[in-house]
């Protein structure tokens, strides 16, 4: 028999919710659930047909970062797209905000939706989330496309953090939080502006739109949560390491040309076996605002 999925699709049951200007909406032939997963509640789009493929967004932003690659990637794919535990739509528990509790809520999504194996996409804390994914369940993860952001306790981790802009991992607790309310704004544009190679690519109206969502009730809290949790997971990676060996899917290391760069490379060879390197081109962090273009040609070309 057949388990049917426990999933609460929205009263637009197919449609994609409305954005702001700057942040497009998902086409209308993806559907957007409430999951219920692993003692929380995940806001997931989904869309396409074809093998799947993960996309797990970071800070500062949602899965709405994704739309112009999903869109693209449905053509062919069924696609699906997270918010994580606390960020975004997703539901604000008040703990869980490890990486590892995190893998386990995206095996949930993926059990509820019936999916046994699925390539990854992920961006910054998604590449943490990502990557203890794939080290507790590699026979669901067909290739790793992780993009942009070290990995708690794997390869040059201690010497990464010792950067002054990364000042940020350690700004979390009740005063961090009551600086930050009334003022996420301000707060995220250091993000923005900062880690970017160059801050109008990051356009006035996607700002808008994200900052309008970490304002939400609680959504700052959630977000430092998951900095808060970086001592846990640099344990917890480097156990999963030592206990599993390294990674042996097909892993695209991806660095902005402005930001990780081939850094990105060097933290996944000491991890992974099968590693190919990419640098995406006149772009920070932010890929897929700055290069678009180039972002997703080395995705789609690596998952074909």
């Amino acid at each position: 028999m057949i388990r049917k999925p426990s999933i609460a699709f929205s009263a637009a049951d197919g449609m994609a919710a409305p954005a702001s200007a700057g942040v497009a909406p998902y086409p209308a032939s993806f559907r957007l659930a409430d999951v219920a997963t692993n003692g929380t509640t995940l806001h997931v789009r989904i869309g396409g047909h074809g093998p799947a493929v993960v996309l797990l967004h970071g800070f500062a932003e949602t899965g709405d970062m994704w739309q112009p690659l999903a869109t693209r990637l449905a053509t062919d794919h069924t696609v699906i797209v997270p918010d994580l535990r606390g960020m975004g739509h997703s539901a604000r528990p008040p703990d869980g905000y490890d990486k590892k509790t995190q893998a386990h809520d995206i095996a949930g999504v993926l059990a509820e939706l019936e999916i046994e194996h699925a390539a990854l996409v992920t961006h910054d804390i998604g590449n943490m989330v990502g990557y203890s994914f794939a080290m507790q369940f590699p026979a669901k993860v067909s290739r790793f496309a992780i993009i942009d952001a070290p990995l708690p306790g794997i390869g040059p981790w201690e010497e990464i953090i010792r950067a002054r802009a990364l000042w940020h991992f350690s700004f979390y607790g009740p005063d961090a939080e009551r600086l930050v309310a009334g003022r996420e704004r301000i707060y995220l544009d250091r993000f923005w502006n900062e880690f970017a190679a160059d801050p109008k690519r990051f356009n006035e109206a996607s700002r808008q739109h994200y900052a309008a969502i970490y304002a939400l009730p609680g959504a700052i809290h959630a977000g430092f949560e998951q900095f808060k949790a970086f001592e846990q997971d640099a344990i917890d990676d480097k156990a999963l390491l030592a206990k599993h060996g390294k990674l042996s899917m097909p892993v695209l290391a991806v660095g902005g040309e402005k930001s990780f760069g081939s850094t990105m490379a060097t933290v996944m060879r000491a991890t992974a076996t099968d590693v190919r390197e990419a640098i995406i081109p006149d772009s920070g962090h932010w890929v897929m605002e700055e290069n678009p273009v180039a972002t997703i040609a080395l995705i789609l070309d690596f998952l074909s």
